[in-house]
């Protein structure tokens, strides 16, 4: 006897398990082709276009109102709670407005990805 000890393999219980085939077009973009690639690119495309509009809704209505403030010298002196109006709302209406932008964003974007992930889970339609 040599006095080293038996090697013994480690797996996994999870080895034993059924593997869930994987889908034609997920394999496509794991393995990054051309067909992946356009699904990736529509991904972020829309992903894209949705941060586009959010930040342009947001800049308007952050970059308007000093417009609005220009246009009405009546807002400018007008107050609220003792303090003027224009601060008030800067101070305190933007960052509700940022958070519900954010809060606009992620919910979408959520549902773009869930969406792309029910398109990839789809089964092919083969034609007869």
């Amino acid at each position: 006897m040599t006095g080293r000890p038996k090697r013994v393999t480690v797996t996994s219980p999870r080895t034993a398990a059924a593997r869930r085939p994987r889908h034609p077009l997920t394999r496509e973009i794991d393995e990054q082709t051309r067909l992946g690639e356009v699904y990736m690119r529509s991904l972020v495309r829309t992903q894209f276009r949705l941060a586009l509009f959010v930040c342009s809704l947001l800049a308007c209505v952050v970059g308007g109102l000093p417009l609005l403030f220009l246009l009405v010298p009546e807002l400018r002196e007008a107050e609220l709670l003792g303090l003027p109006l224009p601060w008030v709302v800067l101070a305190g209406l933007i960052y509700p407005a940022l958070v519900g932008g954010a809060w606009l964003y992620v919910r979408q974007a959520e549902r773009n990805e869930r969406d792309f992930a029910d398109l990839m889970e789809a089964p092919m339609k083969t034609e007869p």
